[in-house]
């Protein structure tokens, strides 16, 4: 099939809170590695209201150029909204690819999108690449339960497209001189053609753990026992004023609530510190800590495949090798005395 029309790596860059999605950042830089492999250029798109002046962010992060859809229509999210402006742009542009953040936003829109088209997705991303001489994404994501990864490819439809996991991809330094073609567009559309209508925006208020925003994170999985077991972690991880992430086993076993897992099917982190301890290393784990500056594993077993990420091990029992090292860097740190005395 000839694709000679569809050219260029996009981006749907992701507004949240005012400013770029660090996720929209993340895809700039790998945008602009499969573009350099074809010698094209980065775009990006930016739908919302009051979002122009975002371009900038975008150019200094990677982008030739920015096609902005600016209108009050899309102050909030709706599917039908962003699905149309999407549409217009690359119906009219036709890019080669075209990659979203896997946030509910990005996963959402991708598929309406993809859909609509109609042409391929590739959901939870963690890997890309490209051909250089044919074009074609090479986009890899754990599959079967996360014991393989697998690698897609949309031979027969463009723009090829993927949704990518946050953290997963690395940004480029940001370059405040760099600047960029920003291209505004519209489309015809009416608040009274929309059937989806936003009443009320309701912000929750419950307290979780961002293990994805933590420097130090200190990990449990199923070879610690039981729940019992799994309080080595908690005070660890106090000690240490890190947060407590776990594997899927022992969320799906109930020892700790979901948003603490780490891995396919929960957070991808990057912290500078990560203690995986009696986590055998599936990866479907690993695809979700694998990026960790530092990674210190703790398990009986000597073959696990934790070992094999990781840039230290220790082979023993975690429920007599973790209260060591918990005594350990309480003294280090200076706060063993505070401890006795019931002060922390």
């Amino acid at each position: 099939m000839n694709f000679d029309d569809y050219r260029g790596v996009w981006v749907f860059i992701e507004e949240k809170d005012g400013n770029v999605a660090q996720v929209s950042l993340e895809l700039l830089g790998a945008a602009k590695l499969l573009a350099d492999k074809r010698k094209t250029r980065v775009a990006g798109v930016l739908i919302g209201e009051n979002v122009s002046r975002l371009a900038q962010t975008a150019f200094e992060y990677g982008a030739d150029l920015v096609y902005v859809y600016d209108d009050p229509i899309y102050r909030f999210y709706r599917t039908e909204t962003y699905m149309r402006a999407l549409l217009a742009c690359v119906e009219k542009h036709k890019p080669e690819i075209l990659l979203y953040g896997a946030t509910s936003t990005g996963k959402d829109l991708a598929s309406a999108v993809a859909t609509d088209l109609p042409t391929g997705l590739t959901a939870d991303t963690t890997q890309l690449d490209v051909e250089e001489d044919t074009g074609l994404l090479l986009a890899s994501r754990p599959a079967f339960g996360g014991n393989i990864m697998a690698t897609i490819l949309c031979k027969k439809y463009r723009p090829q497209m993927a949704t990518v996991r946050p953290k997963v991809m690395k940004a480029l330094t940001r370059n405040t001189d760099r600047k960029g073609e920003l291209v505004e567009e519209s489309i015809p559309i009416k608040e009274a053609d929309i059937r989806t209508k936003v009443l009320e925006i309701v912000r929750t208020t419950t307290q979780r753990v961002r293990i994805d925003e933590a420097d130090v994170i200190v990990a449990g999985g199923k070879g610690l026992g039981g729940p019992a077991g799994f309080q080595v972690i908690h005070q660890l991880a106090e000690t240490l004023g890190a947060a407590v992430g776990a594997s899927r086993d022992v969320v799906e076993a109930g020892w700790i609530g979901h948003h603490h897992q780490v891995g396919q099917t929960g957070v991808t982190v990057t912290p500078k510190i990560y203690f995986a301890i009696g986590i055998s290393g599936a990866i479907q784990h690993l695809v979700g800590m694998q990026n960790a500056s530092l990674i210190i594993a703790i398990n009986k077993d000597a073959g696990a495949p934790i070992f094999q990420s990781s840039h230290y091990g220790i082979v023993g029992d975690a429920l007599t090798i973790v209260p060591m090292l918990n005594e350990a860097f309480k003294t280090a740190l200076g706060r063993k005395e505070e401890v006795n005395a019931g002060k922390v």
